[in-house]
């Protein structure tokens, strides 16, 4: 049984696991020829990572937080790059997706068997978590090594990086269909860069114009940011559940919007 009401049809009740997930094994195949594709997005976040520890980090020396809790500025920087590194995942993958969509033609071929358009959104929008998540493990793992993970709630992280990319993939691949060239691909770059820079990424929200701090709380990047930022520092309280419901309410918009525009596009 599957709740047909928009937007929530999105939600089905009945899994059609087997279904979506022809699509990822699909993208297996593919990436396992080119896999330097499927890496290139863990290895930006990291260099920033890097520049910060043994260069920036050491100039800015520490930050103290709105609570009075002083960290070193890697510490501070680090969670916020293992959002975007989650972020990048979805966001790459878009290319690809549109590119199956327009030129390739895959997804006209895959409804002509028993996949459905859900199937596809599902499908593919897995796939990009799972893309997101494997950066978002690495990226983890190498702030573990650098002692960057201040609490054992550090391990919440990994979860938090994860509802991230779902997020920004089922974000990503909705805003893909209403792409009509690689051109337009200027616009996600035009959202996603001032994003990363200005989502409490480098510096603490408390220090930005007025102005900029209400922009930056309606940046999905920053309700990630601060959730695993809280995670790692283990500084929790409840705002980590306003950050969390925002990314989720992401996610079923985000799905809602693709499948019902994948419908419009391939079945009109």
């Amino acid at each position: 049984m599957t709740v047909d009401v928009w937007p929530l049809r999105v939600l089905p009740l009945r899994f059609s696991g087997r279904r979506a997930a022809t699509l990822i094994e699909r993208n297996l195949l593919v990436y396992r020829q080119v896999w330097g594709v499927l890496v290139s997005g863990f290895f930006e976040p990291v260099f920033y990572l890097f520049s910060v520890t043994v260069g920036l980090g050491a100039l800015v020396g520490d930050v103290t937080l709105a609570n009075g809790r002083t960290v070193s500025y890697a510490a501070f920087v680090a969670p916020a790059l293992l959002g975007a590194s989650a972020m990048n995942g979805p966001v790459f993958e878009s290319f690809g997706m549109f590119f199956k969509l327009k030129y390739a033609k895959v997804y006209d071929g895959v409804l002509a068997t028993p996949v459905s358009p859900q199937d596809i959104a599902v499908g593919e929008i897995t796939w990009s978590q799972i893309r997101g998540s494997l950066y978002s493990t690495a990226f983890l793992v190498v702030m573990l090594v650098m002692g960057l993970i201040e609490s054992p709630w550090g391990l919440m992280a990994l979860p938090a990086a994860m509802l991230t990319g779902l997020a920004f993939g089922a974000a990503a691949m909705a805003a893909t269909t209403w792409m009509r060239s690689w051109q337009d691909f200027d616009l996600i770059t035009l959202v996603t860069m001032p994003m990363f820079l200005f989502s409490a990424t480098f510096y603490p929200l408390d220090i930005y114009p007025h102005w900029l701090q209400l922009v930056a709380r309606v940046s999905p990047l920053y309700h990630a940011v601060d959730l695993i930022r809280g995670f790692t520092l283990g500084i929790l309280d409840w705002s980590m559940l306003g950050h969390a419901a925002f990314l989720g309410v992401m996610v079923v918009v985000g799905f809602a919007v693709a499948e019902r525009r994948i419908e419009d596009l391939l079945l009109e």
